[in-house]
């Protein structure tokens, strides 16, 4: 599926890969993320942190009426506070979907999918 923009000189489509990228990419910027999970973690291994080009097996877009709704899998380093950094997520894709791509996202769901201890 792809989100499709209409302007006065025609039609933008964004594919749901591309929005992966940038939520993906949003989402590993933040204090305290160590990097994004797969969403299938049974099938992808608990303890695989995935890289850029693979951002999309942990992010699900789904499309609505008048947005999209985006479920994010990270991990998270240990020591930091989960809520706040959740928090920092949620504020970081939704402005970065707007900013970069124009799309409105009714909601972020941030899902913790492990904690790491961080290298000092």
């Amino acid at each position: 599926m792809a989100v499709k923009i209409k302007s006065q000189h025609g039609t933008i489509d964004i594919n749901n890969d591309v929005i992966a990228t940038v939520v993906g990419g949003s989402a590993t910027e933040q204090y305290g993320v160590v990097g994004m999970a797969s969403k299938k973690a049974l099938r992808d291994g608990f303890n695989q942190i995935l890289k850029r080009a693979d951002y999309t097996r942990g992010v699900v877009v789904r499309q609505e009426t008048n947005g999209i709704s985006v479920d994010v899998y990270i991990v998270v380093g240990y020591g930091t506070k989960i809520s706040e950094v959740s928090k920092s997520v949620q504020a970081k894709v939704k402005y970065n979907l707007n900013a970069m791509l124009g799309i409105d996202a009714n909601e972020v769901n941030v899902i913790v999918q492990g904690v790491r201890v961080l290298a000092d």
